[in-house]
């Protein structure tokens, strides 16, 4: 393949994993088309912003996302980060705040 195509596609399914379209690359395929995966990290006050934005107190943010208080709480501090799957919940919520809504459903 040409490398000014293998670029131009390689451009292309970045914008689609950038966006959050779903894409079914293997990661083999996705590193020689040169596409990465954006690495999730969240700052003290951008994890409080967005609890904050789904006015949800930490205890209840904590059972959303099914970890305990504390974690949120330390997050909050800084003394720790969401780590794992948790990183990705946190920029989905960022992203459709409303995304996890039928878990708070009565």
């Amino acid at each position: 393949m040409r490398e000014s195509i293998k670029k131009a596609i390689g451009e292309t399914v970045q914008d689609l994993v950038n966006s959050g379209l779903k894409t079914s690359f293997t990661m083999k395929e996705l590193k020689s088309l040169g596409v990465t995966i954006p690495e999730v990290h969240f700052t003290t006050y951008q994890i409080k912003e967005i609890r904050e934005n789904l006015n949800l107190s930490q205890t209840v943010f904590a059972k959303l996302l099914n970890v305990s208080p504390s974690s949120i709480r330390q997050w909050e501090q800084g003394k720790r980060q969401p780590t794992g799957a948790t990183q990705v919940l946190l920029d989905l919520l960022k992203r459709s705040p409303h995304i996890l809504d039928h878990r708070l459903s009565a």
